[in-house]
């Protein structure tokens, strides 16, 4: 390995069912720090098992979790992997390359989509998914921000992007790319609510024409079959679901809840 330090931060709930196959993928890291939040299967024998850096806890805020993460890292650089993803050997081998002539700055990495075993690679966007991701860094130059659902970065210093892509295992199939939707936008309505942003009925119509033509069409979703549908669809509902959730927790609130 060359000169610069590598570490990588691995962020966790509940994934033993993923994080043994990630970890054994960032074996090419000088060290990993799995952050383990709320955690109560065996996430924790496993990261222990692979002798990384464990640090526990329970945090509400996603951003909290992960910024904490990054203040553990020790290295020159920081690569952010999710317990789903996957380092392929080509990307490893450019990050270690990338890493000792590169400025201090932020990149991105591209991200290979996987529904299943299939890979989808066109129809992503609106908050269901990414084809790449500010991934490598070096310290302060990425901090989260406090959302509960996809929380804002803040980033600084150079940008670019590298040539080989994670490997994302995002669901196993459309059943919980349905759930994890309802699941976000659940957590995007408390979010909405707490910041007196409801969004209006109009943008929620809106987005059902604007965001599901947007990812079928522009960004090809229709070259994936159902799985492009599928995509399409949950964007342009996205708004509708927070803005009837939204709707819920305030009725609840005034307690006119039936």
């Amino acid at each position: 390995m060359g000169t610069k330090k590598l570490s990588a931060l691995v962020v966790a709930h509940n994934e033993e069912d993923y994080l043994e196959d990630c970890l054994a993928s960032l074996a090419f890291a000088d060290d990993v720090v799995v952050v383990l939040d709320r955690c109560t299967d065996r996430s924790k024998e496993i990261a222990e098992r692979a002798g990384v850096n464990v640090i526990e806890g329970a945090w509400e805020i996603e951003g909290e979790r992960r910024n904490l993460g990054i203040q553990a890292c020790k290295g020159d650089w920081i690569v952010e992997v999710d317990a789903d993803e996957r380092v392929t050997d080509g990307l490893a081998a450019e990050i270690r390359t990338h890493i000792e002539t590169a400025a201090a700055g932020v990149y991105a990495i591209p991200v290979r989509n996987f529904i299943g075993d299939k890979e989808v690679v066109h129809g992503w966007g609106a908050y269901i998914g990414v084809n790449s991701a500010n991934r490598l860094f070096t310290p302060g130059e990425k901090r989260w921000g406090m959302q509960r659902v996809h929380p804002s970065i803040e980033l600084s210093g150079a940008s670019g992007r590298l040539k080989h892509g994670l490997i994302h295992l995002v669901d196993r199939d459309l059943a919980e790319t349905f759930a994890r939707v309802n699941r976000y936008t659940t957590l995007a309505a408390r979010d909405a609510v707490a910041d007196n942003n409801d969004p209006s009925l109009f943008k929620a119509f809106r987005h059902i024409f604007s965001r599901s033509w947007k990812l079928f069409v522009h960004r090809g979703g229709y070259k994936e079959g159902i799985y492009g549908l599928a995509l399409a669809l949950c964007a342009g509902t996205y708004t509708l679901q927070i803005y009837l959730k939204c709707k819920e927790i305030r009725r609840a609130q005034a307690g006119k809840l039936r």
